[in-house]
């Protein structure tokens, strides 16, 4: 049987907890054997008050000495504070370091994970929120290599903030790879959506998941006696477990009450149990509280306000004493066992006392207590941030400068990664409500703030906006670009279009029309759905035609036009002269690079996707290689950066390194699968990684893939690089499902045709439907061949001619064939597509039964990583010698 002391953390013995003990001492001793070894993560779950508190200090005071040992709490009060937790836990550590060793433990993440922390000042952009996540993931894994043996304990981790959570949830995660021991304790259901989530998370990676049960009667009897003395009878321990159901918190409370009332703990007063505890909850712990005084009241009022982070100097602000009567104070409340103290920090002895305490404040005088806790915290040079949990509790009141301080408070938010906690000073902001000059901007920054978390929030509030007075016209034009991009994002596009359109009317010509135009043209051309492709074209090199890219507005119209020209298979000089318009001295513009927010995304994907199907890879590669760069070094780690690191491994395939391509792409599917499921992303990673996998002929590969992702019509309506329904079909026919695969390129031609899209390169569907159509409509297939070779001539590129020829030599026999063959291969060589080149070598030799050239084709499938193409080349070699 295992014991504590009834006082300080441990507030109940810890009777009955054995085996929870047991687990936490032989994780620790694990622990310590070697710094090399695995991880573990404890988690323990209850009930409230069935003793997580005490069996984590038990647990804190097991390892301490033994290991280095950080610990956090949750609160209830602080819940809305991002990162409230991850700084308790870790800053004790940090700021004992130097700035310089702070940067040195943090390296290339300091500017990303240290403002969450606390440790530096945030930048003035917004920051990718699993960016963050990322950095204090790495960053504490850093601080643990440094100062193993460390054991980490979370307790009430469902009052945790999301921000946190979310950083738990990843970090646990990794403990295969970290000799950590991390504990955490939570209230079973005790926490709500993405937060429920994120810990349903922790328990699913726990090594041991404990669920804390009530006390037995046995239990009971021994925590009475201990309690009231030995003299307590059977009768009436057993009283008071069925009256307190053996919740250790309960028994302890009504312990306390029948100690206040000088009950005799015998079978004849044991009646009275029930009316004593009749009372509610939490009166014991009140009456104990009055007992010590007014003063004593205010200072532990203060300090419930205040929540976590308590040190008696705030406290004693905001209880409105002096430090020696809160010094006096403090002193009653530990021997009261209601809070602890370590030097000039304050604690409640356990988590309920806390709540119990808030809860017994009256509503007005709660209210009154956080408005005068933002004012203290505020004085005390804390940040708008910190005061603005405290303003969310204040009644709304016309303030002016409380919409002032919420606004501060949530682009500090935002520039630490905590968009949420923005969002929710936002809305506090409009219920005060703004004045009506500053109205439209406040619902323009919370439309901004909920842009990537919910777009149809964002839609609300910017439409909102935008039917008010006070955006001038830059702003205007901004939230229309903004409000048109969450209608893209929420599937509603012909909303999105109407949107600019509607704004385009209002203004005269000139660079903010400009700029809407640019805009509609982008969701318009990735998006496959449009009804008159072709028109839109048209009207597009009408505007793009006389534009010289004096603008971000007109280079964003050159790059559209770039992009549409070369999905439709005009010529590739053509589209090389337009990207080099948009650029400025060969790079991309000031407010069009890749963490520019002003101008979407999607016009460097475009911009490098250009440059790449027009053979120029060089340039392309350039392009990527710094956009994946820029994203990591500002740490983007979503979308952005996934699709950064699949265009890159696109251009390695284009390029013919297959291996590095592989790779590149499956870390850019890691990366998209984070951001979420079934998003256009993973169809347009998978689609490259598929297309990937079949030039390697890892066929099964490819098909696991497809199935993983749901890579089947109903296909979304975005156009993709490379064509994805044109991979798709080459996917079933080299599965073996031959009719599926015809099926699959024939809707492709026709969708394509309809859409005026002849670019061979991007949609090389007629290729895969002509080798598949030669024996059984040979007609046909010369058909489909010859169209093909009229579309690649007009793109004008060495790789579109060369496939054009090699497909056209399939359907040959003879000295025919392989003169096409070794057309197709000098056309090859003189690409940049090494893989395309290595096919028609190897073809070619098949052809012309050449050993020389096999041998030559085999060398550069070899280089490229095609590991098909290796063994087609050998199974010709042989004979070929002979």
């Amino acid at each position: 049987m295992t014991h504590g002391r009834p006082e300080g953390a441990a507030w109940a013995p810890l009777w009955e907890r054995d085996d929870e003990l047991a687990a936490a001492s032989h994780a620790l001793d694990d622990l310590r054997m070697d710094s090399t070894s695995a991880g573990r993560l404890l988690v323990f779950g209850g009930e409230a008050g069935t003793g997580k508190t005490a069996l984590l200090a038990a647990v804190r005071g097991m390892a301490e000495g033994r290991a280095t040992v950080w610990s956090a709490r949750g609160g209830e009060t602080v819940t809305s504070v991002p990162f409230n937790v991850v700084r308790q836990l870790l800053q004790p550590a940090l700021v004992a370091l130097t700035p310089e060793e702070i940067h040195e433990y943090l390296g290339d993440w300091y500017e990303i994970a240290g403002p969450a922390l606390g440790v530096t000042e945030p930048g003035g952009r917004q920051v990718d929120p699993q960016a963050v996540c990322d950095g204090l993931v790495e960053a504490v894994t850093r601080l643990a290599h440094w100062k193993w043996p460390l054991v980490l304990i979370i307790d009430d981790a469902h009052w945790a903030d999301q921000e946190t959570l979310q950083w738990l949830a990843a970090f646990v995660r990794r403990l295969d790879e970290l000799s950590v021991l991390v504990v955490v304790a939570h209230r079973t259901g005790g926490a709500e959506g993405d937060s429920a989530r994120h810990l349903a998370a922790v328990d699913a990676a726990a090594h041991t998941l404990s669920i804390l049960r009530p006390f037995g009667p046995d239990a009971v009897a021994s925590l009475t006696r201990a309690t009231l003395g030995e003299h307590a009878d059977a009768p009436f321990c057993r009283e008071i477990w069925a009256v307190t159901g053996g919740n250790p918190y309960e028994t302890v409370e009504l312990l306390a009450k029948v100690q206040d009332s000088e009950l005799e703990p015998v079978e004849s007063c044991a009646d009275g149990l029930r009316a004593l505890n009749r009372t509610p909850k939490g009166n014991g712990l009140v009456a104990r509280l009055e007992s010590l005084g007014p003063d004593a009241i205010r200072l532990a009022w203060a300090a419930a306000v205040l929540g976590t982070d308590i040190s008696l100097d705030l406290a004693a602000r905001l209880a409105g004493m002096s430090r020696d009567k809160a010094e006096d104070c403090v002193d009653r409340l530990r021997t009261a066992r209601i809070l602890l103290r370590d030097g000039e920090d304050l604690e409640f002895v356990q988590p309920k006392i806390a709540s119990t305490i808030y809860r017994s404040i009256s509503g007005a005088t709660r209210t009154a207590l956080h408005g005068r806790a933002a004012s203290v915290v505020t004085l005390a040079g804390l940040g708008a941030a910190a005061a603005s949990r405290h303003l969310l509790e204040v009644h709304p009141d016309d303030d002016p400068e409380l919409v002032g301080q919420l606004r501060q408070a949530a682009a500090e938010h935002l520039a630490v990664g905590a968009p949420d906690a923005a969002r929710r000073c936002l809305e506090r902001a409009l219920r005060e409500p703004p004045l009506p000059e500053i109205h439209a901007r406040v619902l323009y920054e919370l439309g901004c703030a909920t842009l990537l978390t919910s777009p149809a929030t964002t839609i609300a509030h910017l439409r909102e906006a935008l039917s008010m007075h006070g955006l001038d016209q830059e702003l205007r034009v901004d939230a229309v670009c903004r409000l048109s991009q969450a209608f893209v994002h929420n599937d509603q596009l012909e909303e999105g279009l109407r949107a600019i359109d509607e704004e385009a009317g209002r203004l005269g010509p000139g660079p903010t029309r400009l700029r809407l135009q640019a805009v509609r043209s982008m969701w318009e051309g990735i998006h496959a759905g449009e009804e008159d492709a072709p028109g839109r074209s048209r009207r597009l090199a009408a505007l793009a035609g006389p534009l010289t890219g004096r603008d971000n507005s007109e280079r964003a119209l050159l790059i559209l036009r770039a992009f549409d020209a070369m999905t439709r298979g005009e010529s590739a000089e053509m589209v090389v002269e337009l990207c080099d318009r948009a650029l400025v001295n060969g790079r991309l513009a000031p407010g069009l690079g890749w963490t520019d927010t002003e101008w979407s995304f999607e016009l460097r994907l475009m911009l490098g996707g250009c440059y790449a199907f027009a053979d120029r890879i060089d340039r392309a590669e350039s392009l990527f290689t710094e956009g994946v760069r820029a994203y990591e070094s500002a740490g983007w780690s979503g979308g952005h950066l996934a699709l950064s690191h699949a265009f890159l491994g696109y251009v390695h395939r284009r390029r013919g390194r297959l291996a590095d391509a592989e790779r590149s792409l499956r870390e850019g599917l890691r990366l998209a699968d984070r951001v979420g499921e079934g998003l256009p992303m993973h169809w347009e990673v998978a689609s490259m990684l598929i297309d990937t996998l079949l030039a390697r002929g890892h066929v099964e590969e490819a098909g696991a893939i497809a199935d993983q992702y749901g890579f089947a019509p109903p296909s979304a309506s975005t156009i993709y690089v490379p064509d994805a329904m044109s991979v798709r079909g080459r996917l079933l026919l080299a599965l073996g499902r031959t009719d599926e695969g015809l099926s699959q390129l024939e809707a492709t031609a026709r969708a394509l045709t309809a859409r005026g899209q002849y670019n061979t390169v991007l949609a090389p569907w007629a290729y895969d439907l002509a080798r598949a159509l030669a024996h059984e409509d040979p007609e046909r297939a010369a058909h489909l061949v010859s169209d093909a070779r009229m579309q690649a001539e007009r793109f004008g590129t060495d790789t579109a001619i060369g496939e054009a020829l090699r497909c056209a030599a399939a359907l040959e026999t003879g000295p025919r064939a392989v003169a096409l063959y070794r057309k197709a291969a000098t056309y090859l060589e003189s690409s940049p597509c090494a893989y395309e080149h290595a096919v028609a070598r190897v073809e070619y030799g098949i052809a012309a039964e050449s050993a020389v050239e096999l041998e030559r084709g085999l060398t550069l499938a070899r280089e490229c990583g095609a590991d098909g193409l290796v063994d087609r080349a050998l199974d010709h070699l042989a004979p070929a010698r002979q």
